[in-house]
């Protein structure tokens, strides 16, 4: 290779022998995967494609057919595969498919039993081989619910498959009885080598007998990612069946994983990332195969994707000073840890209101299953639409004029129910994720029975109370998927697209978390998919990729009582005008005082908040009272607009038609806007009582920064006004109620994030654990290559007593993230080497966790403040004091604020030395703010996309300082709930046994994998 001919180097020829209708050419190529991935490979300048084509293949003896360097033979329908092996035999090409196992795909018990012989976990199964149709046989009996082989019962439902593979007549056989069912998934694996593996999921038929399809009719596929042991399970499936390009059915169920069907040849459809990464990966194998002098490093830019327009991968995300530059050459990569605040939201909303109405009562009675004195929570669709059914019978079509004789309370109850209907009505569907109604009952009276036999208690009063709003906006939505962009294209070192590489390889070990929340369950799929560069809908990104662990990033039961105190406390400051109260601060640490952060005059804005809020009410109240009346005039209240998905999981794109007629932004029309801005009218100030409610800044804020970043257009007069004087208060008062000093802050954020810390130690911990066996195993390896034995050897490692007694401590590790710790259920692992991973100490792992603000303060404070706590007096903070100040000045922590954890592992260091990890901390502030203050074109612009940009990451230490990760948990371990804490799950039953097979198998395995790629070996190319 290499030689010049006419002045241009000589490309490497690869021969495409497969049947035309597996590779479309012409107009059709971008229609097929093979096409897709072919024109990739080409675009690269270093191959010449050559296609074969049906003639040749069938007709032509093999010494007329094309002398290539590379060749892609897979058997279809018609094809000629002994003719394609003397082919092979003959011209000794490069397989990136084995020609002779491709024999075994046609039969699938040849498939079990090789994948048996691997110790590759199979379903359970068993074989019936009648030699013509409905042949009886002994050892099969067939009853109404279950079949059975050989004295094996298998109970309906269950799949049976013909024996040849190419035969798709697959049957499902559904038990006598209604209901039941299974809620398997089957993944599709498609692995490209042994190192690379893309997976997707549909819904298996055997749940329901549907195939679930998309408006294109093309069947519904999530992302899925796949656990490390899945992983190898796909590298094990490459090298047993000797396909590079291999396609192979993965199913989960009950904590097991199993491999069901094995296809060889395939590619994923329709996914242009998946075509990137298979013509990378193919032109690597390529390369190294045949040229392996030259550079199979992948570009910046994908040749493909020169003449593209650029597209702004960031453009909502600031730099900051928080990014890493260079490391030094022996420092790798290790841990990617972030805890992170949920998107633009809707201002969160609730409705109190007594009720007596009897068809009220009666639909509690009817949910709580007739308990007169237990309460009832409303979340299903069924449930709400009864409740609007009712509630529509008992709203007064017209509203009592102001000479009405009707009680005020009447009135506002009348109002009360009102809202509540235009709430269930509000954007024509129901989602449990974002409202909720509970009914409470209050008073009881003794009615007699039906039947007349004794007494029984009725409720004649309950407490109705809707919980809705706090719903991902089209803009958090966007605000969620571009930092997704940005983490991957900056907290990950590598070539190109380095995390993308790195995730669809054996390295990357990535889990998702979410709290309950549906905004922030909502936000974590919009980030996973900006970050792995998913396609389609948040939906199936939701379902298949985010863990929910309320009880680790929901509530704030734990502190309410110390919170309780810090917010009276917060309202003494506020409401006595009385300056914030020195503690052991001073001019260099003012926020070592009761109150930091407060203004001095926040007494006198407290009046000013009032009336500015009471002038912003107003003016929303006649553009509802203008609404009200329309809608009384034409709507009938009988009508309910069709199903709106996109309002329910939050738009991608603002309406502007709603935008251009004049109304609120969503799906908030005037009159639950106006009730919105009525509620924190009367909950701010109690002018009966003459009484201030200091809690209430924060959600009039969190609705002055809504409405003028989403409802600028309706030109609310004195908005402006409010949001500076609201951003002043708020300021002081949100970061107070997490703790009115430091050392009461870390109390209550020890109490909020304490089963988080928990968890992100034993993320780092797991981590260590992991990185300190490669480190072990690599250094054995050397040493038995120094020894002289045979490279070619699998290095089996037993565990020392030096690492079963490190380890010890981590048993409750493993049940906590059980998934990390597959692996080390055998007592023996392979040497990366074997692994065919050249860059084993670019395993990394990433965690990200989902929350709320409150989760985020908490984890905060804990960081800087850790140090005061009296265990560790003395301590310097692990936030050095240029980052303490900024803190104080930052205030805010708002939608997408974020905290990043990098953990660094330095080979050149011994391995007991402390320095061999690093902990690298940043953290953002999440969205700026500074495009609502000014008034020039970026603001402009912004505020037409109703969108705040990101503020990049911060330092939280000081350039060149070096914290360990054993100082940090000696400094966070006090605040943290202790790995035997967590709940262990049930171990899944099965691996332990397919791991325990493991080692013996691995003997097998290198032999069969040494003639692997023969023909490449013989050349002496491989």
């Amino acid at each position: 290779m290499g030689e010049k001919e006419g002045g241009v180097g000589k490309k490497i020829t690869v021969g495409v022998c497969v049947m035309e209708k597996k590779v479309k050419c012409g107009s059709e190529v971008f229609s097929a995967p093979m096409g897709q991935i072919l024109e990739r490979l080409q675009a690269f300048g270093e191959f010449e494609i050559i296609h074969f084509g049906d003639k040749v293949i069938l007709q032509d003896p093999i010494e007329r057919w094309p002398i290539c360097d590379c060749l892609i033979a897979f058997y279809s329908s018609g094809y000629p595969l002994e003719k394609a092996e003397a082919y092979a035999a003959l011209r000794k090409p490069f397989l990136v498919n084995e020609l002779e196992p491709q024999h075994l795909l046609h039969d699938r018990r040849k498939v079990y039993e090789r994948l048996e012989m691997f110790g590759i976990p199979v379903p359970r199964y068993a074989l019936v081989n009648r030699e013509f149709p409905y042949q009886e046989l002994d050892y099969f009996m067939e009853g109404d619910d279950f079949v059975e082989v050989h004295g094996n019962r298998f109970w309906k439902p269950f799949v049976e498959k013909p024996v040849h593979g190419d035969d798709h007549r697959i049957m499902i056989y559904y038990p006598s009885s209604a209901g039941g069912g299974m809620k398997e998934l089957f993944r599709k694996v498609y692995t490209v080598g042994p190192e690379y593996a893309h997976a997707e999921a549909r819904k298996s038929p055997v749940v329901d007998g549907v195939v679930m399809r998309n408006p294109d009719g093309k069947e519904v596929r999530y992302p899925v990612l796949l656990t490390p042991a899945e992983k190898q399970m796909a590298r094990d499936v490459c090298i047993a069946f000797r396909q590079a390009v291999c396609g192979f059915d993965l199913l989960r169920s009950e904590g097991r994983s199993y491999v069901c069907d094995v296809n060889g040849w395939s590619f994923v459809k329709n996914s242009y990332k998946y075509y990137d990464d298979a013509a990378c990966v193919l032109r690597k194998m390529l390369l190294d195969a045949k040229a392996p002098h030259l550079s199979s490093t992948i570009p910046p830019t994908l040749p493909w994707k020169v003449n593209e327009p650029v597209q702004p991968s960031e453009g909502l995300t600031r730099q900051g000073s928080g990014i890493i530059g260079t490391f030094g050459q022996s420092e790798e990569l290790r841990c990617v840890i972030t805890v992170i605040r949920h998107g633009d939201r809707t201002p969160k909303q609730k409705v109190k209101l007594k009720v007596t109405e009897e068809k009220l009562l009666n639909l509690m009675l009817k949910y709580n299953g007739g308990r007169p004195r237990s309460e009832t929570k409303l979340k299903s669709a069924v449930q709400l639409q009864d409740l609007l059914d009712a509630t529509r019978a008992l709203v007064p079509r017209s509203r009592p004029g102001r000479e009405s004789d009707s009680e005020a309370e009447d009135v506002e109850h009348a109002e009360k129910l009102r809202q509540v209907k235009a709430v269930l009505e509000e954007g024509g569907h129901f989602s449990g994720i974002y409202r909720k109604v509970q009914l409470k009952p209050l008073k009881w009276v003794k009615v007699a029975k039906s039947n007349g036999e004794g007494e029984e208690e009725r409720p004649v009063e309950a407490l109705m109370v809707l919980k809705y709003g706090g719903v991902l906006t089209h803009a958090g939505r966007k605000q969620a998927e571009e930092l997704g962009r940005y983490f991957r294209n900056n907290m990950y070192p590598g070539e190109g697209t380095g995390l993308l590489r790195l995730h669809s390889t054996y390295r990357h070990d990535l889990k998702i978390y979410s709290s309950d929340e549906g905004r922030v369950q909502m936000s974590a799929a919009a980030f996973a998919k900006g970050l792995l560069d998913l396609e389609g809908q948040l939906t199936p990104i939701l379902v298949s990729l985010v863990s929910k662990d309320s009880s680790m990033l929901d509530g704030l039961d734990n502190a309410s009582i110390e919170m309780e105190e810090a917010k009276a406390r917060l309202n003494e400051i506020i409401t006595s005008g009385a300056k914030t109260v020195l503690g052991n601060g001073s001019s260099s640490t003012p926020w070592m005082v009761d109150g930091a952060g407060l203004p001095s005059n926040a007494s006198k804005l407290l009046p000013k908040l009032v009336q500015l809020t009471k002038e912003v009410t107003e003016q929303v109240r006649l553009l509802a009272k203008d609404e009200d009346e329309k809608l009384a005039e034409t709507a009938s209240y009988d009508i309910i607009p069709p199903y709106d998905q996109a309002k329910a999981l939050g738009k991608t794109n603002i309406d502007v038609d709603r935008i251009a007629a004049g109304l609120p932004c969503g799906s908030e029309g005037f009159l639950l806007m106006y009730a919105r801005w009525r509620k924190l009218e009367r909950d701010l100030y109690n002018e009966r009582k003459v009484r201030f409610d200091i809690t209430q800044i924060p959600d009039v804020y969190d609705s002055c920064k809504y409405d003028l970043l989403h409802n600028a257009h309706l030109n609310l007069e004195g908005l402006d006004e409010l949001f500076k004087v609201a951003q002043l208060l708020a300021d002081g008062v949100i970061p107070n109620e997490y703790g009115i000093n430091p050392k009461q802050k870390l109390k209550i954020g020890s109490k909020i994030a304490r089963r988080l810390l928990g968890k992100l130690l034993i993320d780092l911990r797991n981590t260590r654990e992991e990185a300190i066996s490669v480190a072990e195993l690599r250094s054995n390896h050397d040493q038995s290559t120094k020894n002289g034995k045979e490279e070619t050897e699998y290095q089996l490692k037993p565990h020392s007593k030096n690492e079963d007694a490190r380890r010890s401590s981590f048993t409750s590790d493993k049940s906590m993230d059980q998934d990390d710790d597959d692996d080390k259920e055998t007592k023996y692992r392979l040497d990366p080497k074997y692994a065919n991973v050249k860059t084993p100490e670019r395993h990394v792992r990433t965690r990200l966790y989902f929350t709320s603000e409150s989760h985020i303060h908490s984890l905060m404070n804990v960081l800087r403040y850790c140090n005061l706590d009296e265990s560790l007096q003395g301590e310097d903070s692990l936030v050095c004091h240029s980052a303490l100040e900024r803190l104080h000045k930052t205030k805010e922590l708002d939608y997408m604020s974020y905290i990043v954890l990098r953990m660094f592992e330095n080979t050149a260091v011994a391995l007991e030395d402390p320095k061999r990890f690093r902990i690298e901390m940043t953290f953002s502030r999440g969205a700026d703010l500074s495009p609502l203050e000014k008034n020039d074109s970026e603001a402009t612009s912004l505020h037409q996309e109703h969108t705040l940009p990101i503020m990049g990451p911060e330092r939280l230490q000081e350039v060149g300082s070096y914290l360990t990760l054993e100082q940090m948990e000696r400094m966070i371990r006090p605040f943290a709930m202790p790995a035997e804490d967590f709940p262990p799950p049930a171990t899944p039953q099965g691996f332990s046994g397919y791991f325990s097979k493991s080692a013996a198998v691995l003997e097998r395995l290198v032999n069969l994998w040494r003639p692997f790629h023969k023909h490449g070996t013989s050349n002496g190319k491989l």
